[in-house]
């Protein structure tokens, strides 16, 4: 995976329509109520503005948590607490995408999709977590 960091604007704001009531998956109510307020959608997404970043996948070894070819991910390099989650590692200079996992005491970076194998990471690995994924953005058209 080639690593395409997008640049964070941290300066202003992006106000958005936002509708409070949460919208039915089933058949809508028609007694809705259609009050909107703003949303900083920055406010949203972003917790951690000075230690964030955003890139775009490339490849599908993630499809199976919902991250697609193409996607953007909001990713936090503040978060300490990594085992268990998606990250962005660098492994032996190659970036990827991939949930860390300790299986029987060994480290492994592991894919959600069965056409990838599991990354070991032992100590002749060279190998860095560049941060913890906390959304993925992508288009449904």
């Amino acid at each position: 995976m080639k690593l395409e960091i997008i640049e964070l604007d941290t300066t202003g704001t992006i106000l958005l329509p936002y509708f409070e009531n949460r919208i039915t998956a089933g058949f809508p109510s028609p007694a809705m109520d259609y009050s909107e307020e703003k949303l900083d959608i920055k406010d949203y997404l972003i917790q951690h503005p000075n230690s964030t970043f955003f890139v775009r996948v490339n490849g599908d070894s993630m499809i199976g948590e919902g991250i697609n070819d193409g996607d953007l991910l909001v990713v936090d390099k503040s978060i300490s607490g990594f085992m268990g989650h998606i990250v962005i590692a660098e492994v032996n200079g190659e970036f990827t995408v991939k949930k860390i996992e300790m299986i029987n005491g060994r480290l492994y970076l592991i894919a959600a999709n069965d056409k990838f194998e599991p990354i070991e990471i032992n100590e002749t690995t060279e190998f860095m977590i560049w941060g913890v994924v906390t959304y993925s953005i992508h288009r449904t058209l």
